[in-house]
């Protein structure tokens, strides 16, 4: 199963516009039309979103290359920009790109692949210029030459995703005039059948959430509603229940899954939900949320649409419907019962701060579901070794770094840095590991459940991939301070010289052989 990225939405795919310079006239973005016949450099223009850039000294193209003062162009696409100059070597970071170049080379390094350059970075007069069409389109921008006018116009990813967001609003206007507003009673006599509960078997245990009805084998729901489940099974409004065959598609950044059942829906009665990129959705309309909170099933609330926020390049709903543990990967219906999210997260306050995915992405992952149903789809593939018996000691602190870096609260990210793994005297496996210390202050009490049932899945996780080891993990509050604190035990603080004291002790004490211990302070 490949993990799409959304064309428009999460950044738009590199162009295929090829070497800028072409002899034709007016424009093109075409590889054919790429090669300039003028050999001898020539002084150029360059636009990024429709603004001339503001260049001294001026870009030029030369052998049919265009090439460009590094650091205008970096800044003009919203990337930062590194110059080591004792290697000649440029560093360019975008949001999801890192982009290195090195004067006189012409291979490139884009986000840890190697890739060959048509033309090298150069140094002129103190200048250093790099071929404009590779950095745009690297960091996946729109290139376009202007014969006629001889100008290079880019457009940014941003604007790229922005005229496609205003493209996609006027079509939601468009619809609009057309709909007609549903009452509540409405809503659920439509769609109550097409949102189903997921019910998910772990190694460490159970769990569930929604999901909504998109095709006659085909369910959407969260990805983190599945994500590490061994088996799964649905249970209809009307009390069947039905074995889920395996995740047809998924996309991990959008959050989202479509999971494939043993067998027809139709024949439960069950009927699809239409799922589209337009439908009407805009802060202050009416909104009805279709789940099954805290396993609850298929409970409806109404609510408002808060906001329209982004986290990176995925677009979210918030609102003020009433969801709970359960709901993720129920539907959010607007007043004219169009799906417009799949409910996913949300933040424990009396606001009722949720969220919901933006249902666009859906509408493109289905894209890539096949005609027919696959007949050997399976479960998500762990993300874990099948065992770490033998692993070396560097493996296991490398797989605990990467997978339990951090632990997402509702009073945001705990960040765990520091690991290490060691066997003791007694022949203990000990890991050890810092929790964020500023964190864990402010936050302790209300995290602290989180924490617990962290400890909890790691342990489950590590009795499985290490069954015969006697296992205990520790995770430290390990902080320096310019005073030397009270009340803690005495081994807890000790000084730091230099007028510090450092304060250590542990916040996590869990212990694992046949049976599992968790201490928590």
């Amino acid at each position: 199963m490949k993990k799409m990225k959304l064309a428009g939405v999460l950044v738009a795919p590199l162009t295929a516009a090829a070497l800028l310079l072409a002899p034709v006239q007016g424009w093109t973005g075409t590889a054919e039309a790429a090669v300039h016949r003028n050999f001898a450099a020539t002084s150029i223009k360059v636009e990024v979103d429709g603004s001339k850039l503001a260049l001294s000294p001026s870009a030029y193209s030369e052998n049919g290359i265009a090439f460009v003062p590094m650091r205008p162009i970096f800044e003009a696409l919203g990337a930062s920009l590194t110059w080591e100059p004792k290697s000649k070597t440029i560093i360019g970071t975008s949001y999801d790109t890192t982009l290195t170049l090195t004067v006189g080379v012409k291979t490139a390094v884009v986000n840890g692949q190697s890739v060959k350059l048509d033309a090298a970075p150069v140094q002129k007069n103190g200048t250093t210029f790099v071929p404009a069409r590779f950095v745009a389109e690297a960091l996946e921008a729109e290139v376009l030459w202007d014969n006629a006018a001889q100008t290079v116009r880019i457009k940014s990813s941003e604007q790229q995703w922005n005229e496609e967001y205003e493209e996609w609003l006027l079509e939601q206007e468009q619809a609009e005039q057309s709909l007609e507003k549903l009452t509540a009673e409405r809503i659920a006599e439509l769609y109550d059948a097409s949102v189903v509960t997921i019910n998910t078997t772990y190694l460490s245990g159970s769990g569930g959430g929604s999901g909504v009805v998109v095709g006659d084998r085909y369910i959407l729901t969260n990805y983190h509603v599945i994500d590490e489940a061994e088996t799964a099974t649905v249970d209809t409004l009307y009390g069947d229940t039905v074995n889920v065959q395996g995740v047809a598609a998924y996309d991990e950044d959008a959050d989202l899954a479509i999971i494939q059942t043993e067998e027809s829906l139709s024949d439960y009665g069950l009927p699809p939900v239409e799922v589209t990129t337009s439908f009407r959705a805009e802060k202050g309309g009416k909104v009805y949320a279709i789940g099954s909170p805290l396993g609850v099933q298929n409970t409806i609330s109404e609510g408002l649409i808060s906001n329209i926020t982004n986290e990176g390049f995925v677009r979210y709903i918030q609102t003020n419907a009433p969801i709970d543990h359960g709901s993720s990967g129920g539907a959010l219906f607007n007043e004219y019962g169009q799906l417009i999210g799949i409910t996913t997260s949300g933040i424990e306050s009396a606001a009722q701060l949720n969220f919901a995915v933006s249902a666009e992405y859906a509408a493109f992952l289905m894209q890539e579901l096949p005609e027919t149903p696959a007949a050997n789809v399976a479960m998500l593939p762990s993300a874990l070794p099948d065992t770490l018996k033998d692993a070396s000691m560097e493996t296991i602190q490398k797989l605990m770094k990467e997978r339990y870096g951090s632990l997402d609260t509702n009073e945001g990210t705990i960040s765990f840095s520091d690991w290490a793994v060691e066997r003791d005297s007694s022949g203990w496996l000990v890991f050890t590991a810092n929790i964020d210390p500023v964190f864990y202050s402010y936050y302790s009490d209300s995290v602290k459940e989180d924490l617990r049932l962290w400890a909890v899945s790691l342990g489950y996780e590590l009795h499985k991939l290490l069954p015969d080891e006697t296992v205990q993990v520790l995770i430290y509050f390990d902080r320096t301070f310019g005073f030397e604190p009270r009340g803690f035990d005495d081994s807890a603080v000790t000084k730091a010289g230099d007028g510090k004291w450092r304060v250590r002790y542990p916040v996590i004490d869990m212990q694992l052989k046949d049976q599992l211990l968790i201490q928590m302070k």
